[in-house]
């Protein structure tokens, strides 16, 4: 038997006196309520409150990090691994067939952040004693099967025991939120609130710009036949999200670039894009704009704004065009922010009602950029080690390329970004874990104090990201 079995000092530096510091600063803040600012945990499972079906839909369905990396052994297809198609069709619904070529490839996650999470996943979520293999991957399949029948490892419940304060969801503009008006009848205490995503109608490369505008215009009772009637649609969703507790927008851009078109301009781009016939050019030039509207929104109604470029979204086109979105098919890429920031920063930068958060997947941009940007302008703030970087190594990357030049205080502390609700403790634990031996590597080298590092790792861990989120 394969013993699984997590040391306390795990992720520690391996020199005791750095990692007795570090042990010390992770004990202060290890049980600190989890705040999850920006994720993709569906709303329903909070609303619904029903057993997750099978272990196979808890951990492998909902994670494009684990199908990403069966699919790139070319263990599986994702028609073999259970993954939906874009009208819902299953190919294979047997989820022990499926579950059998995860604990049979299980050691492919060894060093890498999934392999992390899951180890914690099945440790300290759910008892398992056993590291999970091809022999024993049936027995531990029971084993959770029977866990997650009972009523101890519903969504709420498991909400609470994770000590989750606050979890906010990614929602599109048109969104009714009814899941949301559900939890909040329900008279259940978890907070689980909205965030204003309006990507599917700000960029007009989307291919159901169209259909998405009509949606739109169905949520807020007329249709949206000009620009003027656009712009008063967004201000009148994004009311309605702050109604139901949203305190954030969340745009992912292809580009960082930011330009305020006039009026006129942005008038005749629009009525391009309902007659079909915007060119690539028209679409990157209304997003730049779109940015720069949406911050100055930001700055009336006070939601936070999350700015996410650097990723070239769908880079197998046979995988999205069979699948869609988000599986596991988008890739980093370089991105310039200096210059693609400047007419936005000039504009509201220096405003202190607003914030922006920004996030990378170009991690050569974080000294060279956005630490020296976030370091100077007010209003902007750089998101944590993100996506592919949301790892020991990169983390720890992350905070010896931006400290020394924005410091602490102009980071936002930590977001799990995740669709995996049962791996939120797991990344946070891994947020906190590294932080400590960060700062504890600072003490250790004089550079801080103990106690200034116990209070840093607090904030960090909870007041950062409270503060930046209005949480």
């Amino acid at each position: 038997m394969s013993e699984l079995k997590l040391s306390p000092d795990r992720f520690f530096d391996p020199n005791p006196s750095v990692r007795k510091i570090a042990r010390e600063i992770y004990n202060s803040v290890k049980s600190l309520p989890i705040i999850s600012p920006h994720g993709h945990v569906d709303p329903s499972l909070f609303s619904e409150n029903k057993p997750f079906p099978n272990p196979t839909q808890l951990f492998l369905i909902p994670d494009h990090y684990i199908y990403r990396m069966l699919y790139s052994q070319g263990l599986a297809t994702l028609e073999e691994l259970g993954i939906p198609d874009i009208n819902g069709n299953v190919y294979e619904s047997n989820p022990k067939k499926i579950w059998d070529i995860f604990a049979s490839n299980y050691y492919l996650f060894n060093g890498t952040p999934s392999g992390v999470w899951l180890d914690y996943e099945f440790s300290q979520v759910f008892g398992i004693k056993e590291k999970l293999n091809a022999k024993n991957g049936m027995k531990i399949y029971e084993q959770l099967q029977k866990k997650i029948n009972g009523k101890n490892f519903l969504p709420r419940t498991l909400f609470d025991k994770f000590n989750i304060q606050a979890l906010s969801t990614t929602d599109a503009a048109f969104d009714d939120l009814r899941h949301h008006k559900k939890i909040k009848e329900s008279g259940w205490k978890g907070k689980i609130i909205p965030c204003f995503r309006p990507d599917s109608v700000t960029d007009l490369s989307n291919s159901k710009w169209n259909e998405s505008i009509k949606l739109l215009g169905k949520s807020v009772g007329y249709e949206i036949s000009s620009y003027k009637k656009f712009i008063s649609a967004l201000e009148e969703r994004r009311t309605f999200f702050k109604s139901m507790g949203a305190t954030s927008t969340d745009h992912g851009v292809f580009s960082a670039y930011t330009h305020e078109l006039t009026v006129k301009e942005a008038e005749a781009i629009y009525n391009k894009a309902f007659k079909g016939k915007t060119t690539p050019e028209d679409a990157r030039l209304f997003t730049a704009h779109m940015l720069m509207e949406m911050a100055r929104m930001s700055i009336d109604d006070g939601l936070t704004m999350q700015i996410h470029p650097g990723s070239f979204r769908n880079h197998n086109e046979v995988i999205f065009n069979k699948f869609g979105l988000d599986k596991g098919c988008d890739i980093p890429m370089q991105t310039e922010f200096t210059f693609n920031l400047k007419e936005l920063l000039n504009k509201f930068g220096n405003n202190k009602n607003l914030t922006v958060i920004i996030f990378t997947l170009d991690e050569t941009a974080y000294s060279r950029e956005l630490a020296p940007l976030a370091g100077h302008y007010p209003a902007m703030k750089l998101g944590p080690a993100w996506w592919f970087h949301d790892s020991l190594e990169g983390m720890m990357r992350y905070r010896q390329m931006t400290t020394e030049t924005a410091g602490f205080y102009n980071t936002v502390g930590f977001n799990d970004d995740t669709r995996a609700f049962v791996s939120i403790p797991a990344r946070h634990d891994v947020a906190r874990r590294v932080d400590s031996n960060f700062l504890a590597g600072l003490v250790a080298k004089h550079v801080i104090n103990k106690s200034e590092a116990l209070q840093i790792a607090k904030d960090l861990t909870y007041n950062l990201v409270k503060k930046a989120y209005k949480l």
